[in-house]
């Protein structure tokens, strides 16, 4: 009996150091973001008062607001989609038996491992208008110079493409390591069968990796929607015209800018639930496609 129920209450003990190094770093903040939420609170806590759901009703109802929610979703959609595309294409290349190729794979690595900050100030200098790479390639190509940062539209494809180009390392580390888990005897038998390498690559290598697909689109939603501020403070400080104001910019503009810390927790919340609900959905709809070994 007393066995019984040590076993039943043990692994709630393994977890307990967990629980409570999480406690004031993760649980607690995020409790405070849900009271603050339903509080009007003067700069530096000052003074604040009960108001309920109206932060909630004000932020929902404010066309900018839902402006910046339209354009987060519409740039995680394409930074979570083309990035997964491009990073598994490098990863099938890098896969390739050549001579150097744990070289080219650290290559590809690298941008994975330099701050968000870095990242944006080498973008920021590639598209400078008069001295950037690019748009002296492009004005030796085709004579065109593209004002890159300074149009909303073209601001928008920028960050997008820093973002993707950041998380692409990370992608390739583990679409590759998915890649040599696969049994060359499954591929010998494709060949046998007579299908053709792309065949080969859409029915029997893509199916193969969609536990790695299933986890990166997880990781990739969380890296656009919040990992991306940096990239979007040095680049762009969310403009031109709000064009790159995604929610985690507009969140921060809240709280050090307009000095609103009751909307910004209720914009924290927002975001919390949506992460949570897309996660849901995606394990919900798209678990069902998701083939382990």
């Amino acid at each position: 009996m007393n066995g019984s129920r040590i076993n039943r209450f043990f692994p709630y003990l393994l977890l307990l150091p967990s629980f409570l190094i999480l406690l004031p770093f993760l649980y607690w903040p995020t409790l405070q973001s849900f009271i603050m939420s339903v509080y009007r609170e003067a700069p530096f806590g000052a003074r604040k008062f009960f108001c309920g759901a109206y932060n909630y009703v004000n932020i929902l109802s404010d066309p900018a607001y839902l402006n910046s929610l339209w354009r987060t979703l519409l740039f995680t959609a394409l930074v979570t989609g083309v990035g997964l595309a491009i990073s598994l294409l490098c990863a099938v290349m890098l896969n390739q038996k050549v001579r150097g190729a744990k070289l080219y794979r650290t290559f590809f690595f690298i941008p994975y491992a330099i701050s968000p900050a870095v990242a944006a100030s080498l973008w920021v200098f590639l598209l400078n208008p008069v001295a950037g790479f690019v748009n002296y390639l492009l004005y030796s190509l085709f004579h065109i110079q593209p004002p890159w940062l300074t149009d909303g539209f073209l601001a928008f494809v920028a960050v997008s493409m820093a973002s993707i180009w950041k998380d692409t390392g990370f992608n390739i580390l583990f679409y590759l390591a998915g890649l040599q888990t696969i049994p060359e005897s499954v591929i010998e038998a494709g060949k046998i069968d007579g299908a053709s390498p792309v065949q080969r690559f859409f029915k029997i290598t893509v199916p193969l990796l969609s536990p790695t697909t299933f986890y990166l689109v997880v990781m990739n939603l969380i890296f656009a929607i919040f990992e991306n501020f940096g990239i979007i403070d040095i680049m762009t400080a969310g403009g031109p015209a709000n064009a790159t104001n995604f929610l985690i910019y507009n969140l921060y503009r809240d709280v050090f800018i307009n000095f609103r810390p009751g909307a910004a927790a209720a914009q924290s919340v927002i975001l919390f639930v949506l992460i949570i609900g897309v996660t849901i959905a995606h394990f919900k709809y798209n678990g069902e496609n998701v083939h382990y070994q």
